[in-house]
């Protein structure tokens, strides 16, 4: 079965928010410990849903294969979800970004790993974010240390799976469960939790 649109758009949603961002990341350790604070941790990260930069540097696209850009030019970066970490303290963005890449429909291995690549050629230009309203008075610059997260589905084809492995990138697993799918009068039939980690394909530790 197809992954199915409602499925990519329940995942980000999820992670858009700050308790659905860390929920993911508590799939992924080597992650999670990137928090600054575990105590605070809904003030030591940002999340820009569909995100967008201002690159420093322009780009050919006879070089890297994909949209021209200029040099200052607004980009939406070809991720889901950026995650920022900042420190609750000091009210300042620390040195490490995590990207999330949510699997798309009908979207196959190539694509997916290619849209962590081209964002790779943004990020390699130099670049500042379009911070949220309520993070605008924090420091925008971009970061020392910018790692990608795959998030499939149980209906995402093996060979992702083999592909992001061979490929040493690290991914998480989830269990969609859609409000179309369930009875609404059955209430045994709706889980607690809508996004829930598919135990039985544990992630490995790729990174």
């Amino acid at each position: 079965m197809a992954v199915k649109q409602i499925y990519y758009e329940e995942v980000l949603a999820e992670c858009s928010d700050q308790a659905g961002a860390i929920g993911l990341l508590k799939q992924y350790r080597p992650y999670l410990e990137k928090i600054p604070s575990m105590r605070r941790p809904h003030e030591s990260i940002i999340t820009i849903p569909l995100p967008l930069i201002r690159i420093r540097g322009s780009i050919s696209p006879a070089v890297s294969g994909i949209a021209n850009a200029v040099s200052g030019e607004a980009v939406r970066l070809p991720c889901d979800v950026a995650v920022l970490m900042c420190d609750p303290e000091w009210k300042i963005k620390t040195g490490v970004e995590i990207f999330i890449f949510i699997h798309q429909p009908n979207e196959d291995f190539s694509h997916f790993l290619g849209r962590w690549r081209q964002t790779q050629i943004y990020l390699d230009k130099g670049y500042e974010w379009f911070m949220p309203k309520r993070y605008q008075h924090i420091l925008s610059e971009g970061a020392e240390e910018t790692r990608p997260l795959f998030v499939t589905f149980p209906d995402t084809p093996d060979r992702i799976h083999r592909g992001l492995r061979g490929a040493y990138l690290p991914f998480v697993t989830r269990s969609v469960y859609a409000p179309e799918e369930h009875d609404p009068h059955d209430p045994d039939a709706l889980p607690s939790d809508p996004l829930q980690t598919d135990e039985g394909d544990r992630l490995r530790d790729l990174d």
